[in-house]
């Protein structure tokens, strides 16, 4: 006896796990928000709060970003984070993933404050990140000045110094999470890395 599948069927079964995700995704974030206002048990203490240095610097960078909640994207629109990352300093591919994650933690943590539904609208549309690459520093520099003067989150990282490259050198640029069309409009002419 042989057995075959038709394309009906796997239209079917395609269906059926795109349904299937959809509810797991829904449930997941219902109980998420059920969780809200319920107190959990630490098993270590809270981290110390931060410091006055650190409060000022991050109320600087809000200062020089203009206002990160202004951005709303349609509902349908695609956001994307870019990631800007220098050549010229000659980092290894695990030294740019690293400087990559920084940039995109810094991005994240700034619109986590400022703009969540934004985040939140990222987050539902496959959070799109891209690599582009400068190089030079004065462009990151153009590039970071041109976003804050657009209301997107720019975050530049500098290095600590610790393994490959000088410390205070800036090293990536995150751009966003914005709709695709404004962060364009940034980084529309770059290269990818």
């Amino acid at each position: 006896m042989t057995s075959s599948i038709t394309s009906s069927q796997i239209a079917t079964l395609v269906a059926l796990v795109v349904a299937s995700l959809s509810v797991g995704y829904a449930l997941g974030v219902q109980s998420k928000k059920s969780e809200v206002g319920h107190e959990k048990k630490l098993d270590k203490p809270l981290p110390e709060p931060p410091t006055p240095e650190e409060d000022e610097s991050d109320e600087e960078e809000e200062a020089a970003d203009g206002d990160l909640s202004s951005i709303k994207p349609g509902y349908l629109e695609q956001c994307k984070l870019v990631l800007v990352v220098r050549s010229d300093l000659g980092m290894t591919t695990g030294k740019i993933a690293a400087q990559c994650g920084h940039a995109t933690l810094a991005c994240y943590k700034a619109l986590m404050k400022s703009n969540p539904q934004l985040l939140k609208h990222w987050e539902r549309t496959g959070q799109a990140k891209i690599a582009l690459k400068v190089s030079s520093e004065d462009e990151l520099l153009e590039l970071e000045a041109i976003a804050k003067s657009m209301n997107i989150c720019a975050r530049s990282i500098l290095d600590a110094g610790r393994t490959q490259i000088a410390a205070g050198s800036r090293t990536v640029l995150g751009i966003g999470p914005a709709p695709v069309a404004l962060v364009n409009k940034v980084t529309g002419k770059l290269r990818l890395l």
